[in-house]
């Protein structure tokens, strides 16, 4: 069975994108922070399983618990991008966007002490109207993404995006969120509040109806979604069940999935692509 691939967001429980009186990022701070104990535990399972992870790093957390994006590396897992601040790529002018991915690619760096090659946009919400995303990725250094979401999606979406990894014609290299059909629909399975959602049987199938055509299933989660005491932000009902939805399932559908895929980091899986220069996986 080919390899798959594991991926973190690391962010805080109020990382939430477009619900109405959400806390601006100048009131984060003044937060109760739960990303440390539960980044933490993730980790923990991480080395239970003897699996390397790639976890896409927001800039404000790397700033303010640095030692979380040290001990990731410091245990063989992949440092790699979410950005600064948690904000949609279409709601950012470009000059704006390609500051804030440079910032954090830099910072990342400069804590890690590792090449940062990939970035996730938060939301995957690069879309038909930001069409110099890839281009600004490039020219701020990264060598992969892995935004795109081939389907329709609460923040956009991509209908005709390729559901394989390809390259770009600036050369970065796209991972897309993995889909597969179900009664001839397109949907995710892998990740976030639809893994959440599906029982854990459904979510094993369509990997590996994904792995049968020749694709890696791209696999992520969010520090939160261990965590079912985590605080809660207001909302509507209808958002409340999409993000908070089987909370907790999600601890043991990530040791199902790593117990019964092999899975690594989206480093590991770019050396495989020999256009890809400068690519070296220790």
């Amino acid at each position: 069975m080919q390899n798959s691939i594991f991926s973190v967001d690391v962010e805080d429980w109020f990382h939430i994108l477009d619900v109405p009186g959400t806390p601006g990022i100048a009131e984060w701070e003044k937060l109760p922070s739960r990303v440390e104990k539960n980044f933490h535990k993730l980790l923990d399972i991480f080395s239970e399983n003897e699996v390397q992870v790639t976890c896409f790093f927001l800039g404000w957390i790397a700033e303010r618990f640095p030692q979380l994006v040290k001990e990731a590396a410091a245990r063989g897992h992949e440092v790699a991008s979410h950005g600064y601040g948690h904000r949609l790529v279409y709601e950012q002018p470009r000059n704006e966007f390609h500051d804030d991915v440079r910032r954090t690619r830099l910072l990342l760096e400069d804590v890690a002490g590792q090449t940062v090659l990939g970035y996730r946009a938060p939301g995957f919400s690069t879309t038909e109207d930001t069409p110099w995303f890839f281009d600004v990725l490039a020219e701020a250094g990264y060598q992969y993404d892995s935004s795109v979401f081939p389907s329709t999606h609460g923040h956009g979406g991509m209908r005709e995006g390729r559901r394989d990894p390809h390259r770009l014609p600036d050369g970065l290299l796209e991972f897309p969120i993995t889909v597969a059909d179900l009664a001839g629909k397109p949907m995710c399975f892998f990740g976030g509040g639809y893994l959440r959602l599906f029982p854990y049987w459904l979510v094993r199938r369509m990997s590996q109806q994904v792995l049968a055509e020749g694709r890696p299933v791209v696999f992520y989660i969010h520090p939160r979604e261990i965590d079912p005491a985590h605080p809660r932000l207001p909302m509507s009902r209808k958002r409340r069940f999409k993000s908070y939805v089987n909370l907790e399932t999600t601890e043991t559908k990530v040791r199902n999935i790593l117990r019964d895929f092999p899975v690594t980091t989206f480093k590991a899986v770019a050396a495989n692509y020999p256009q890809l220069v400068n690519i070296h996986v220790a």
